[in-house]
């Protein structure tokens, strides 16, 4: 990973930060336990990237360095700690824009420097901001995010997709990783605050 400079190691840390701060918070709305929180920040934070590191035949992340861990569960401990109060209903929601957006770079961009040819990449981008989420979900009892209409994994989609084409035409990715972060989580805040769905399927 090291020609995608310290910038995408950075982002890959801040996106693992923030989701698991939303699987904690699916914890924290269920009033549940620290061992909760933590099991939900951890399976959060690792989900996406694990599935995406076994697929490309990649050492798994998390396993081999143990900062990733420690921000999952530091992640976990911090909501533990500070007031219910402090949380809006949407928190959970504006985290995972955040961490959907980020982790879809970087989930490209390490397929990317894995040899992985660039649709397949972006596939691994979307993979890997989505699965943690995904999982959050069907532990929290929550509806699937596949199962909403609302932009999701289209906002994931356009971040990989972005980065990838970004880096493909020669943009550096301290350039195109902030750009293609910035404009999946616009997508991503829009369907948040406005509501924009993707048209259902009709008979």
């Amino acid at each position: 990973m090291n020609p995608l400079g310290d910038l995408l190691g950075w982002v890959d840390l801040f996106g693992i930060a923030v989701f698991a701060a939303s699987g904690a918070l699916a914890a924290a709305k269920r009033g549940q336990t620290l061992v909760t929180f933590a099991f939900f920040a951890l399976v959060t934070g690792v989900g996406g990237g694990t599935v995406r590191d076994l697929l490309i035949d990649a050492p798994v992340f998390w396993v081999r360095d143990w900062r990733v861990a420690a921000v999952c569960l530091g992640t976990a401990l911090l909501i533990w700690v500070t007031p219910r109060r402090w949380w809006s209903e949407r928190a959970l929601d504006w985290f995972d824009a955040v961490g959907l957006a980020a982790y879809a770079v970087f989930g490209a961009a390490k397929a990317m420097a894995f040899g992985v040819p660039p649709v397949v990449a972006v596939l691994m981008g979307v993979i890997t901001a989505c699965v943690g989420g995904i999982i959050r979900d069907v532990l929290a009892g929550e509806p699937s995010i596949l199962l909403r209409p609302e932009l999701y994994v289209t906002a994931a989609a356009l971040a990989a997709a972005l980065f990838v084409l970004l880096s493909w035409v020669g943009v550096a990715a301290v350039i195109a990783a902030p750009l293609a972060v910035l404009l999946g989580f616009g997508l991503r805040a829009l369907a948040i605050v406005r509501g924009l769905k993707l048209p259902a399927y009709r008979r």
